[in-house]
């Protein structure tokens, strides 16, 4: 869950460390650092606990320049967030290192490096790597082999970036469960653990697959797989402008990108429907025919928000596609006894691609023998996406913002495409597929007009900027709806904020309704809403305060314990996707009025990349 960049080049490559380092804050950091090799191949770092201007500022204050640098921002796994404890990590002055990931035998490697003679002076993880590193090259006097025999001695997920005094210009670069990306440059070459941060170098990139390892030079690149064999990886080219992630007019990017949801649904659906028919051929890249004709069950897995997502895609997998339909945290299916029903599609969502459980429970997947497998996922060259039989592409554009917004209602609008596909398949019809298409064709429009809401939601959040508390009730479909708010609530605001079926407030949690707790629902006009206003008055009895966001032909009058906001009319299908809107608006508009750090809450990181 951290950030790295390093360079090789002709020139001084701070800048471009730096830089790299800016464009990778949003995944969520506590401390930053710079290594070089200066001009007499010194290993010269710098390291700061907190942000990376802090670290521009030591690097103003004493400036380093190198052509050979690694660089990174950490997100605290070992060791309390401190300049102590921040990468890189330097043995004996001659090698430094910067990781991504976790390693589970790191105790046992410490003891063993401590009798060595080896001191420690941080409490990470990491720190054993780079001299155990220095123990194998003071034996071999080969770098490469020495992070190679390393490599082989640790047990757990990195991705690594290595540097050493007597090769001043190279760079090792190993990739283990933890994704890493090298940018090609002329005579100069790069490496970081997401594309973003190189792209004002270069915009032609190799992604590493798992077990490679990268020896980076000014003259190229080198790649040996997992079996020590030389290896050719594709070149992606990127044709994205390294300015695509600016705010603009908006404050935040979580704002912007609650605003850009009409544009990216509209991105996801483009090509995919036309005529009231889904486009199977233009929603995977080949035939998928044959795949879809033999399900008979699913298997989804997914992780926070796209777990949400995935709950939403049962209801609607077994309603509309008359299929059952399982979904699990990925974090804990990998770790017990799973049945494996024949012919079930095995589909993980995830934002980012490289989410560690859910990254794993594929390969765990494979192993098991599920049918077939597809992703749900917004970035096309991530492991997932490569290592999937099947994918469907959000086209969201970049999500900077730690509370996922876009990133959401476009899973949401892929996962409804994936369902109409299974329904045809197992009993859907043209009419009744028609009708779905219809709804997703106005999903853009319909989330327009929500967005016309946001003045009236900033209003309304000044009654929650001096709660603690908050529940949201749903039913249905509308249920994950709400845990997706609450989620978005107490990770920006910091707001303790539960989620409840609306059914369920009289099993218990109607204990802890008063004044002074807001309740929030979400009430389309549906089948259920008679029973959500039954749910409604058991609140209001208690004196409980509700705000209802309510379909605008439903009357449920505004009282003084009682606010309504009128949503549009929207049809059944599509509903969670045009509800989930308001309550993002109303996350980030307490989030605001308490001051927080909304783009990088505290102790959250972007995308998880460990376990």
């Amino acid at each position: 869950m951290c950030g790295i960049v390093g360079a090789v080049a002709q020139r001084n490559v701070v800048p471009i460390l730096l830089e790299g380092l800016k464009r990778l804050e949003y995944r969520g950091y506590d401390s930053a650092g710079i290594a070089v090799l200066n001009k007499n191949n010194h290993i010269k770092c710098i390291r700061v606990a907190g942000k990376v201007e802090r670290l521009a500022t030591a690097l103003n204050n004493h400036p380093i320049k190198g052509n050979t640098g690694i660089a990174h921002t950490r997100w605290a796994t070992h060791g309390a967030p401190s300049e102590q404890n921040a990468h890189p990590h330097v043995s004996n002055d001659t090698i430094a290192l910067v990781h991504n990931g976790i390693i589970e035998n790191h105790n046992a490697i410490r003891t063993e490096l401590t009798q060595a003679g080896y001191q420690f002076s941080s409490e990470t993880d990491t720190e054993v790597i780079v001299h155990l590193i220095h123990q194998n090259y003071a034996a071999t006097g080969n770098f490469l082999q020495s992070v190679q025999s390393t490599i082989s001695q640790l047990k757990g997920a990195f991705a690594l970036g290595v540097i050493n005094s007597d090769n001043p210009k190279q760079i090792i670069a190993a990739r283990c469960g933890s994704p890493l990306v090298i940018g090609l440059g002329i005579e100069e070459f790069f490496i970081a653990s997401d594309h973003m941060a190189l792209l004002p170098v270069t915009n032609r990139f190799i992604y590493l697959e798992e077990g490679d390892i990268a020896l980076i030079t000014e003259q190229g690149v080198t790649i040996l797989d997992k079996d020590n064999n030389k290896a050719q990886r594709k070149i992606y080219i990127h044709a994205a402008a390294h300015d695509s992630a600016d705010r603009g007019r908006y404050k935040h990017y979580m704002q912007k990108e609650i605003f850009e949801q009409p544009e990216a649904i509209k991105n996801t659906l483009q090509g995919r429907i036309n005529n009231n028919t889904l486009e199977l051929a233009n929603l995977f890249d080949y035939d998928a025919e044959p795949i879809f004709s033999n399900i008979k069950r699913v298997q989804i897995v997914a992780c926070g928000t796209s777990f949400h997502a995935g709950l939403i895609a049962k209801y609607w997998i077994e309603e509309i596609a008359h299929l059952p339909c399982q979904i699990e945290v990925a974090s804990e299916i990998r770790y017990r006894k799973t049945i494996v029903q024949p012919d079930t599609l095995f589909v993980t969502i995830s934002q980012s691609g490289e989410t560690a459980d859910t990254l794993a429970a594929l390969r765990q997947a494979k192993e098991l023998g599920y049918k077939h497998s597809l992703t749900i996922c917004n970035v096309p060259q991530s492991s997932l996406v490569r290592e999937s039989d099947l994918a469907i592409l959000t086209k969201a554009g970049p999500e900077i913002g730690v509370a996922s917004t876009k990133a959401f209602t476009t899973q949401l609008t892929a996962l409804l495409m994936l369902t109409i596909t299974l329904g045809r398949h197992n009993g859907l019809d043209s009419t009744a597929e028609a009708n779905l298409v219809k709804q997703l064709a106005v999903l853009p429009e319909l989330t327009r007009q929500v967005l016309t809401l946001d003045k009236m939601i900033a209003t309304l959040a000044t009654q929650f900027a001096e709660k603690q508390h908050c529940f949201f009730l749903g039913r249905g479909t509308q249920y994950p709806v709400a845990m997706e708010g609450a989620l978005k609530l107490k990770e920006i605001s910091y707001i303790h904020a539960e989620s409840y079926p609306a059914g369920e407030l009289k099993h218990g949690p109607l204990a802890l309704i008063d004044k002074e707790m807001p309740v929030i629902v979400v009430a389309p006009n549906n089948e259920l809403l008679e029973k959500l206003i039954s749910n409604i008055h058991e609140v209001r009895a208690r004196g409980g305060k509700l705000f209802i966001f309510a379909d605008s032909s439903v009357d449920i009058p505004t009282e003084d314990d009682l606010v309504v906001i009128k949503m549009p009319q929207v049809e059944h299908a599509i509903a969670p996707i045009i509800y989930t809107v308001p309550l993002q608006l109303l996350a980030y508009h307490v989030a605001v009025l308490k001051g927080t750090d909304i783009d990088q809450p505290r102790n959250l990181a972007k995308s998880v990349t460990v376990e």
